[in-house]
């Protein structure tokens, strides 16, 4: 019988979540759910100096905020949906509880039995002690440089190094690394879920430090055994990680562990398929989500950032719960995935599409409350009604709700100031201008409020200007809106009220002399 799938999401707290990573805990939530598995939090913090504060509860947020539900693992205290998980507050981190049968959770509290695993590798000779100061390695590696070597430990250590010296050094608390002994002239082969068949020869791979001279191990050995301890099935991580599998590969048969099949993603790129990267452009999730990205358009595009359903098939939105059906490892991509800024809005386009008016006026409150031309209008044009009027004129035009209001803020402006030129249709003249004007000043006062709808505006309109639409519209849209693009003067007209239109053609009329 094959056993129960477990996956693991296991990011580092240096700082808010790379749309990377956050593809990883995508696919491994994906995977896990598709095929009855379990989904595991695991936080690798054994590099102390890249540690930011506020990193790891930011992490938990945007799990939680795009629906990733996790089994398993470290959560904040609101986050844990099952009152039957016993759960243990973090001993690093105050207000983080560990949940699951595996804890802890959290790298930084596991040194102990780090350490208990290093000495087993040194007392195997799979291992050795490596005395050697920063000083050493730093002329080391400039050396091989000027030599054009690729730069890999000399092994000094491992044949100048007595076991006589050893234990002085160790009895003298001197300060060591523990560094993986690499076998000589063999080939490390493993069958990569997205890659395939994979060779790396050992002699090309340098004696890799497991255990750091702070007594932290590093990211090589800490995720061999919690992924050993933790019952990992499956490791899907990315591509940059590939190089370091045959390390891994190692510890496992040096353990004499279970290995755990493995799969690599392919690398993020920008447009000029450079690596992704901020000198670009934004790299975090939520960068996005404070652009008003919707949550299900960016789970769709990271999903479809190296996967897709198969040869043919022409869906590109999917719900979290579609995706879930679709998903299979085996139809990743190993070419690099661009990252396509124009398809994101393309996709958050359509999701904005698909809400209905009061959601919409929900999730765009808050960006229309960060504009100054919002915060300098008069009240009436803060209201949920003229807001919604707005956003129904806008939302099939909306790349993302950042954007709200942006190419229309004429309909928050108190007065406008445009030349008269801008009313003028063609070659008309100001005499027949002004008339035009007048003409549809008349039309519009004698529609009374409860018809001033959308469609009855554009029927009148049309009705009276006949055949020469643009010389009773053009006007028109000039005098609502003082700009030459805008949405259609019915539109205009309609969210603007009867009122503020009049107005603002009335101060057209005057222009015209």
């Amino acid at each position: 019988m094959d056993k129960k799938v477990r996956v693991r999401f296991a990011p580092s707290p240096t700082g808010f979540m790379h749309v990377g990573n956050f593809r990883s805990a995508l696919y491994d939530y994906l995977f896990a759910k598709k095929n009855g598995g379990d989904f595991v939090l695991r936080i690798e913090d054994t590099d102390q100096k890249r540690f930011v504060p506020g990193a790891l509860e930011s992490l938990i947020n945007v799990l939680d905020w795009a629906g990733l539900r996790y089994d398993e693992g470290v959560f904040q205290s609101a986050g844990i949906k099952n009152d039957k998980i016993p759960t243990t507050e973090s001993k690093n981190y105050p207000g983080i509880l560990e949940a699951g049968e595996f804890e802890p959770y959290i790298q930084s509290e596991k040194l102990e039995i780090y350490k208990k695993y290093a000495d087993q590798l040194v007392k195997s000779g799979h291992a050795y002690y490596c005395f050697c100061e920063p000083e050493r390695l730093e002329k080391m590696r400039a050396d091989q440089t000027v030599e054009k070597k690729a730069p890999m430990y000399d092994r000094y250590c491992l044949h100048n190094v007595s076991e006589e010296e050893i234990n002085k050094n160790l009895k003298n608390s001197c300060s060591y690394t523990i560094r993986m002994k690499m076998p000589e002239g063999e080939m490390i082969e493993a069958d990569d879920l997205v890659r395939g068949k994979v060779s790396f020869k050992t002699d090309l791979i340098d004696d890799q430090i497991l255990m750091k001279s702070d007594g932290f191990p590093t990211y090589h050995l800490a995720n061999v055994i919690d992924d050993h301890e933790m019952g990992i099935t499956h490791v899907i991580r990315g591509e940059e990680w590939l190089p370091s599998l045959p390390k891994h590969i190692l510890l496992y048969r040096y353990f004499d562990w279970e290995l755990p099949k493995f799969a690599h993603l392919p690398l993020l790129l920008n447009p000029d398929k450079t690596k992704l990267s901020k000198r670009q452009g934004d790299v975090a999730v939520e960068d996005y989500i404070k652009k008003g990205y919707l949550k299900e358009a960016i789970i769709n595009f990271v999903a479809l950032l190296g996967w897709n359903p198969g040869a043919g098939e022409t869906q590109e939105i999917f719900s979290l719960d579609e995706l879930v059906q679709r998903f299979e490892l085996e139809k990743v991509h190993k070419a690099g995935a661009v990252f396509d800024l124009k398809k994101l809005d393309w996709i958050n386009a359509e999701y904005i599409k698909k809400l209905s008016i009061d959601e919409l006026y929900e999730k765009a409150l808050p960006f229309f409350e960060q504009k100054e031309f919002f915060i300098q209008a008069g009240a009436e044009k803060k209201s949920p009604e003229f807001l919604k009027r707005v956003l129904t004129v806008e939302f099939d035009r909306l790349p993302k709700l950042s954007d709200v209001g942006e190419n229309n803020q004429f309909f928050f402006a108190t007065d406008l100031n445009y030349d008269k030129s801008l009313l003028r249709w063609k070659e008309m003249t100001d005499e027949y201008l002004k008339k035009n004007l007048e003409k549809v000043q008349e039309l519009l006062g004698n529609i009374s409020e409860d018809e001033w709808s959308r469609e009855n505006l554009e029927a009148k309109l049309l009705a009276v200007a006949g055949e020469k639409r643009g010389e009773l519209l053009w006007p028109l849209r000039a005098a609502l809106t003082g700009t030459q693009k805008s949405p259609s003067p019915f539109e205009v007209a309609w969210v603007l009220g009867k009122t503020e239109s009049l107005r603002r053609i009335e101060k057209a009329v005057s222009l015209v002399v």
